[in-house]
């Protein structure tokens, strides 16, 4: 017992200690005094920690009271200098990360570091947010931490027969995830340049339809049809995106599966991506059009019809495979596959996850999902791109499914 409260107390001293030095470091900076530096946040913290020890409630009730009215005098001491709270506020939880280190001192330990961080970050998150980041693509971010913290918790956390044994918390997550990755691909055009930014667009669109991000990039790729390789190269990311998309959803969906389709989809990912990474280097540095600052970010629209197709199919696949056991699971998949892998993928998993299939099943419908979607994609590069975009797209695919297929054989994961 001794030696947990002597390193809560060490724990509380070099928490107090590190945020310390960034406030002491802030003291003389924009012509002003702040009202504690390196020795107040090391006492605020141990006297959080010594007030824990004593084991009473109260005295850490006033203690805390004790800080939050030293804090305060300094603020109307200082604010006509300093309108911010930013010390104030850190001493307060400067004295509550001590009490945290005697209860836990990782926890507190944590806590302390994760306080540094955000006060030396200051100009970054300072710049972020005025300066990298528009007034839209704050509402998106807004709109996206509503969803993940408001309306996600309150979907039932539980398999729905009727649904094919999709459970419906797993179907709002993977609605944020998709929402998320399409802001994290938005914000990457912009930030990397207009090859690198193009390439990552269609990594990052590929999480929401590799299908529709292929068609989209060889309608572009046919004003240049002697040179289509930035726009084949996005193609190709837009794939890639689709194994790793395929990992995702098991993760979300059936966890235990997991182990058992990551060599397989990473392999397909790593092979896609080695294409993609070779077209931009033959793509070298042609003009291509900007993208907007105001453009959107967040497709929410999008982002439900995907879930929406995820549910329907997961319910179809699901008849079909009680009805007519293997052959129709299997030639249910291949069907939904043809439109978009996602959904078949989802549904294989679903049944997984409710121990209606095997593993050596898992895997191969994942495979025959990803397998029968490149032919489709291919189809629709030729379309829409024209035959020399449609050989690279078609050949990163085809070289991606055989090395999956390849990897899958030799882990013997297909019996």
């Amino acid at each position: 017992m001794l030696e947990e409260v002597w390193a809560g107390l060490a724990v509380a001293f070099g928490s107090g200690m590190l945020i310390g030095i960034d406030r002491e470091r802030d003291k003389d900076q924009g012509g002003h005094q702040e009202p504690a530096g390196i020795r107040s946040f090391t006492l605020a913290a141990l006297a959080g920690a010594m007030a824990q020890t004593q084991g009473d409630a109260l005295v850490v009730a006033i203690g805390a009271l004790s800080v939050l009215m030293l804090a305060a005098i300094a603020y109307w001491r200082s604010y006509t200098q300093d309108p911010g709270l930013i010390t104030e506020l850190s001493l307060f939880a400067t004295y509550l990360i001590g009490v945290l280190a005697v209860r836990s001192p990782a926890l507190g330990a944590g806590c302390a570091a994760a306080v540094a961080a955000l006060l030396a970050s200051r100009e970054r998150l300072h710049r972020l947010s005025t300066e990298l980041l528009s007034d839209r693509e704050v509402r998106d971010i807004v709109m996206l931490a509503a969803l993940a913290l408001v309306v996600v918790p309150l979907v039932p956390d539980r398999a729905m027969p009727w649904l094919g044994h999709m459970n419906l918390r797993s179907l709002a997550v993977l609605v944020v995830l998709i929402l998320a990755l399409q802001g994290a691909g938005h914000v990457a055009t912009r930030w990397l340049g207009q090859h690198p930014g193009l390439a990552a667009a269609g990594f990052f669109s590929g999480f929401v339809s590799s299908t529709a991000t292929v068609a989209t990039m060889g309608t572009k790729a046919r004003t240049q049809p002697d040179h289509p390789w930035p726009y084949a190269a996005a193609g190709v990311m837009s794939t890639a995106a689709t194994w790793v998309q395929a990992l995702v959803m098991t993760a979300a969906i059936a966890p235990g599966a997991v182990p058992l389709l990551a060599p397989v989809c990473a392999a397909g990912a790593v092979a896609a991506l080695a294409g993609g990474l070779l077209l931009m280097r033959h793509a070298g540095h042609g003009k291509l059009e900007a993208v907007p600052v105001e453009s959107q970010a967040l497709r929410l629209r999008e982002a439900l019809v995907v879930a929406g197709l995820l549910s329907l199919v997961a319910l179809l696949v699901s008849w079909a495979q009680e009805h007519f056991g293997a052959s129709g699971l299997y030639a249910g998949i291949a069907l939904a596959a043809l439109a978009d892998a996602h959904a078949p993928v989802a549904s294989t998993a679903a049944l997984f996850g409710a121990g209606s299939i095997g593993a050596a099943t898992l895997v191969l419908c994942v495979l025959l999902a990803l397998s029968c979607n490149a032919g489709s994609r291919t189809v629709v590069a030729a379309v829409a791109g024209g035959p020399r975009y449609a050989a690279a797209v078609g050949a990163s695919l085809l070289a991606s499914t055989l090395w999956a297929w390849a990897v899958a054989a030799v882990m013997g994961t297909l019996s």
